[in-house]
């Protein structure tokens, strides 16, 4: 049985705490398919099994306090704990690029890798918690990512019910399009910005 197959047996068997479980860990850095599971979610929600105004914000506080784990984790735990937990996500090259990505983008960064930029979450969580970002702008950011998240694919699911199967098969394309259209969006408001800037005026000294 695959780890797929064994989280969806234990989410039909247990129901919504044991999903809660599985986000918590997913966003602490476990590599479990919970968004597959969402999307089977919205497929209850369509059928009338789980009603989708307690299962958004059950899910996504379990998210939330995964993230806010890591958070603490790199903030007030020993150098070895965080060596450690480093290793486990990815080792020092995903933290570089986590926090290449807060330095750049920072609270966005937060919440891009709530639901776009996934794999990078648990990492920029942890390197949040190292370089003492600020917990208010983090936890703000944090919970309006995770909500659009478990939205995204409740929804998707609940939906495309009937196709359920085939959505969880295509994941990696349903990601890429998404990426691609955040792309387009941000690269397009780049673009207007340089279009609106004002000409900056020449220092060159004339001669003659």
């Amino acid at each position: 049985m695959s780890l797929s197959e064994t989280l969806l047996l234990a989410f039909s068997t247990y129901g919504l705490p044991a999903l809660f479980i599985f986000a918590a860990l997913a966003a602490v850095g476990l590599p479990l398919p919970v968004t597959l599971l969402l999307i089977v979610v919205g497929s209850f929600v369509d059928q009338g099994d789980l009603d989708l105004l307690t299962v958004v914000p059950v899910i996504s506080l379990a998210a939330v306090l995964g993230d806010q784990l890591g958070y603490a984790i790199g903030r007030w735990s020993g150098p070895r704990v965080v060596a450690l937990v480093t290793n486990r996500l990815g080792g020092d090259k995903r933290m570089a690029q986590a926090a290449a990505t807060v330095a750049r983008w920072g609270g966005l960064s937060v919440f891009l890798t709530r639901w776009l930029l996934t794999p990078l979450g648990p990492a920029l969580n942890l390197t949040c918690g190292i370089t003492r970002f600020s917990y208010l702008t983090f936890l703000a950011w944090d919970i309006a990512g995770e909500t659009l998240w478990v939205t995204l694919y409740i929804m998707l699911g609940k939906f495309f019910s009937d196709r359920v199967e085939a959505i969880s098969a295509t994941m990696g394309d349903i990601t890429w399009v998404v990426i691609g259209v955040a792309g387009a969006i941000f690269f397009g408001w780049r673009l207007w910005q340089s279009a609106h800037q004002p000409a900056v005026p020449s220092t060159t000294t004339p001669t003659g």
